[in-house]
């Protein structure tokens, strides 16, 4: 449970969870493919939930720093427990609600935002100012209405946008046969600043 990946994928059932939401395994590999770290980049992951994210990105940047905002008390303990099965010490808890938890922190070069509490403008718009040239942000969103807003504001805010929508089955035993359960489709957007 604790040895370090070479790769993104640790399987959903090695974080603790609780009720808190979590990005799966292979939503959670494609969309830290599509933030393109690089092992000394400063990630906020905003919304971050159990810290699933929080943890593969740290694990990908060991000479970087991830900021985990949550405003969610009950999830940022998880984080921090998910955080110390690993043992990692380029995570920092930072509890509250973007974007205005955000100031005094180091300005990031990648964002992920997993949840924004309705404050995806602001956000957004925030977050604009302060990546550099180049600098990405991945949205995952579960609604069409989230979707359009994230395609919207990124490209409103000078970034160069993209998306892909995943539609997930995962095998299921069901008796003496397997079946194919659907998971809910879940749609990536991302923007690089400049790009």
């Amino acid at each position: 449970m604790n040895e370090k990946k070479a790769v993104p994928g640790i399987p959903d059932h090695e974080f603790m969870r609780g009720e808190v939401p979590m990005t799966k395994e292979e939503i959670r590999v494609i969309s830290l493919a599509k933030l393109a770290l690089e092992r000394h980049h400063v990630l906020y992951d905003i919304g971050a939930g159990t810290g699933s994210v929080t943890v593969e990105a740290a694990l990908l940047m060991p000479e970087g720093k991830v900021f985990a905002i949550e405003e969610k008390e009950s999830a940022g303990e998880l984080i921090q427990r998910n955080a110390a099965q690993y043992s990692l010490e380029n995570v920092q808890l930072v509890p509250g609600k973007a974007p205005g938890c955000l100031e005094g922190l180091p300005a990031p070069d990648r964002v992920f935002i997993g949840g924004s509490g309705g404050q995806l403008q602001t956000i957004i718009e925030t977050l604009a100012e302060l990546l550099p040239e180049g600098g990405r942000i991945v949205i995952n969103a579960v609604t069409l209405e989230t979707t359009y807003q994230a395609v919207n504001l990124m490209e409103m805010n000078g970034f160069t946008v993209d998306a892909v929508s995943l539609s997930l089955s995962k095998m299921k035993k069901a008796g003496k046969v397997h079946m194919w359960q659907a998971l809910n489709p879940v749609t990536i957007a991302w923007g690089v600043k400049g790009g």
